[in-house]
């Protein structure tokens, strides 16, 4: 009874535009494939035709006849583009399509399968891809009748692709005759099940009379209904209605469920009903439709009738104490109105900005990484467990696709606002009860979609509980580290001109940030002035006399612009602070620096007004780091009084790449092990009688190897020591702190506190600088929040001779 959402996962990449397409001669026109199909449908593809592992010969196009009368085709054509090209191979239409009739458009021969197609009512030789595509239905005046995209690549579709396909399976429509002008919504995958004129006419076919049953009856108490396939006649109560947003259907429940008793134990009193949305919340109606497993899901669909009903005793939702802990137990509630009832955390919202979706957890505590609280291994294992337990999603009623999506693109997300930020962390209780469903995970669907921050059907009521301020580390003196996520001034744009650089775009098409260029940062200049803004308002409100900067750009290090400076891009945001009231300066790069540095790297500016730097900087020129970026290390000492300390800045190598060693701390923790040894090595003999802070982006988190084995070699863990439970960065609904600073016994003497400045790790993706203008909303501004992916983290120092800040 659980199921996947019809919406179609793929990574955020520039927007696409459904229409239109340019074909080689002909124009895919927008007008006539963004209304209804009101005639003849698209309602099956397929392209595995004798692909490996296919049992049907051929690829075909199946269409559907949705009227009362036969239609001629004469004329008429299917055209097929690849997911992404712009010219597209023809088939010509012959004869006619019976009233309720198929009509099958038999495609190339593959060199395997074993079963030839039913007798095709016309041929063409399009070689289709078995996985992702596009089809047009074209009248004889020219005019898109009906347009299919499916697989996350395709470049047009309508509302929202239908879902990829293999060589085994099709796209086809949930219903033959019912279009609502949303692919996603209105197709599935599964069997190929082609149809020709020759399987007749009419409606679906009926092979028994529809069968009475009550919702917890079509249900059933196991994983599908024990009446999938079959007609079948119900009553119940409108729940929640979803005209817009493509869920295209409303929820069900049997009269005078809910409450306090159940009635119906280990079966759910609620149903979705795919198809239909010309009814209210609060309606009294029978449902005439055929049971159907979607992906999980048990539903009604291709439904017959929908009419008003007298009797039904009202729905009263379900008080839900704490959110049901297992599958089973969400599943005799799956469908039915609920009230979550106490308290709840937000614990994930990168999924906000792209499918206006918030991850909660039950209690006033989102989830923790698990190797950021006990030791990888077995213990890390049952923290998961536990943690998944708690986890629910707040969804937004609807299945749009807020990146790729034109429509959802031109509405305002949901839920979030600078008044609302939705920040992990932060709690929120439910005002209004809600549906509990399984869309790709369970969720707590609102009654209806949920548009912008102040919707009707928003369920939730939601704290601001930003730090306006830095944490106070008491002290005189104040260091930092603070990876401020790609600053480079060298631009995409620029480096376009020497070889292509292609771009992420925001909703108008305008380039924003490179993807996967050399350069790593943004593409236009007015996108650096948008990054740069924000990194400055947060360095200057840190309060911080020395500050380590992680992933700043190599200057050197740019292939296309030989003989640059390293410092370029560093001696711009140094001038940036400056403008905007600092007083900062930079520590230049050593003479000697590795041959082959990564583009981005660490660097170090300090307050010339209360600090100097002693000597100059020194790398730590160690094979270990030759997958992550070198160590750099630096004296310094408060002006005219104090002792010296030293900092060394690390960014140690990600989790994203490298070999997985199995223990559950992401790739490449080996090559962290081996970099963890060297630095503490390098720290414990090159400046063995000196105070030495270790600081960065070490890509482990707290009870990960690497850490331990700073640990080991006398360093103190000083956010783990002074702020507790604190986390620096947000991944996959779970915080931790990849991001430290470390204290020999000499430096620990001189800490007076530490602490993360929340500012970041926290916000919605969509507060960066590189999704401005993705959403009508515009969300960005020049104030610190999301001006990184990691918090920084402040430590306080107390140093001879000097007088409390």
């Amino acid at each position: 009874m659980s199921a996947l959402t019809r919406r179609t996962c793929a990574a955020v990449a520039a927007p696409l535009v459904a229409l239109p397409l340019v074909g080689a001669t002909a124009l895919l026109t927008a007008a006539p494939a963004s209304a209804v199909s009101t005639t003849v449908l698209i309602s099956e593809v397929y392209g595995g035709g004798g692909n490996s592992g296919a049992t049907l010969t051929h690829d075909f196009i199946e269409l559907s006849n949705k009227t009362a009368g036969a239609l001629s085709l004469e004329g008429w054509s299917v055209r097929y583009w690849s997911s992404t090209g712009t010219t597209f191979s023809s088939t010509p239409l012959k004869g006619s399509i019976a009233a309720n009739g198929y009509y099958l458009i038999q495609q190339a021969k593959g060199s395997g399968g074993t079963t030839a197609l039913p007798t095709p009512d016309a041929t063409g030789s399009v070689a289709m891809s078995g996985t992702s595509a596009r089809v047009a239905l074209v009248n004889g005046a020219g005019e898109v009748v009906d347009l299919l995209g499916w697989g996350s690549n395709a470049a047009s579709y309508e509302r929202a692709p239908a879902p990829a396909t293999t060589n085994t399976t099709s796209v086809a429509r949930k219903s033959a005759f019912v279009d609502t002008d949303d692919n996603s919504a209105d197709f599935a995958v599964g069997a190929p099940t082609p149809q020709t004129s020759g399987s007749g006419g009419g409606t679906d076919p009926e092979p028994e009379p529809p069968t009475a049953a009550t919702i917890a009856e079509i249900q059933g108490t196991g994983a599908s209904s024990p009446l999938n396939g079959k007609l079948v006649t119900t009553k119940g109560v409108v729940t929640a209605v979803y005209p817009t947003g493509g869920f295209n259907g409303f929820y069900l429940q049997t009269p005078g469920t809910g409450g306090t008793t159940d009635a119906t134990p280990g079966a759910s009193d609620g149903v979705f009903v795919f198809g239909r949305t010309s009814v209210d919340v609060g309606d009294c109606v029978d449902v005439a439709a055929t049971v159907e497993e979607y992906n999980g899901l048990t539903e009604l669909t291709k439904v017959t009738a929908v009419a008003p009903a007298t009797d039904c005793a009202p729905v009263t939702p379900t008080p839900l104490a704490t959110l049901p802990a297992t599958d089973a137990e969400k599943e005799q509630y799956e469908g039915m109105l609920v009230q979550p009832q106490g308290t709840y955390t937000i614990t994930n919202n990168y999924q906000l900005n792209q499918y206006g979706q918030v991850g909660l957890a039950v209690g006033d505590e989102p989830l923790r990484t698990a190797t950021d609280v006990v030791l990888p291994g077995a213990a890390a294992t049952a923290y998961e467990a536990e943690n998944r337990k708690k986890y629910v999603t707040l969804d937004d009623g609807s299945s749009w696709d807020y990146i790729r999506n034109e429509a959802a693109q031109d509405s305002p997300l949901p839920y979030l606002s600078q008044k609302e930020p939705m920040r992990t962390a932060s709690q929120v209780t439910f005002s209004k009860p809600v549906i509990l469903d399984y869309r790709f995970q369970w969720n707590y669907q609102p009654t209806g979609q949920v548009v912008g921050a102040t919707d009707a059907d928003d369920p939730v009521t939601t704290e601001n509980d930003r730090e306006t301020t830095a944490p106070a580390v008491g002290g005189n003196l104040k260091i930092a580290t603070f990876n401020v996520l790609n600053y480079f001034t060298d631009l995409g744009e620029t480096e376009d001109t020497f070889k292509n650089c292609p771009f992420y775009a925001d909703r108008d098409g305008t380039p924003v940030t490179t993807n996967f260029c050399e350069v790593r940062g943004a593409w236009t200049a007015a996108a650096l002035a948008d990054q740069q803004a924000k990194i400055v308002t947060a360095i200057n409100g840190l309060g911080a006399d020395v500050v380590s900067l992680e992933e700043i750009e190599n200057s050197a290090g740019i292939s296309y612009l030989p003989g640059q400076s390293r410092d370029k891009a560093l001696a711009t945001l140094v001038t940036a602070l400056n403008e905007a009231g600092g007083t900062w300066a930079y520590v230049a790069s050593p003479l000697v620096t590795p041959s082959n540095e990564d583009v981005i790297r660490t660097a170090f500016i300090y307050r010339k007004d209360r600090i100097q730097a002693l000597d100059a900087s020194q790398i730590l020129l160690d094979p270990a780091f030759a997958n992550a970026r070198y160590p750099l290390a630096q004296k310094f000492k408060a002006l005219n009084a104090g002792n010296p300390f030293v900092v060394i800045a690390n960014h140690f190598k990600s989790k994203g790449s490298g070999v997985d060693d199995g223990t559950g701390q992401g790739n490449a923790n080996p090559s962290r092990i081996e970099q963890a040894r060297a630095l503490r090595t390098w720290a414990n003999t090159q400046f063995a009688d000196e105070a030495v802070f270790l600081v960065g982006d070490f890509n482990s988190y707290s009870k990960e190897d690497p850490v331990r084995e700073i640990e080991a070699g006398g360093f103190t863990n000083l956010a783990e020591r002074f702020d507790a439970g604190s986390a620096s960065y947000q991944f996959d609904g779970r915080l931790g702190s990849l991001d430290h600073g470390f204290a020999n016994a000499k430096a620990l003497r001189m800490v007076t506190g530490a602490g993360i400045w929340d500012i970041n790790s926290d916000e919605s993706v969509a507060m960066q600088y590189s999704r401005r203008n993705y959403n009508v909303t515009d969300f960005y501004t020049t104030g610190p929040w999301s001006s990184s992916d990691h918090d920084p983290l402040l430590i306080g120092l107390a140093v001879n001779g000097r007088g409390p800040r």
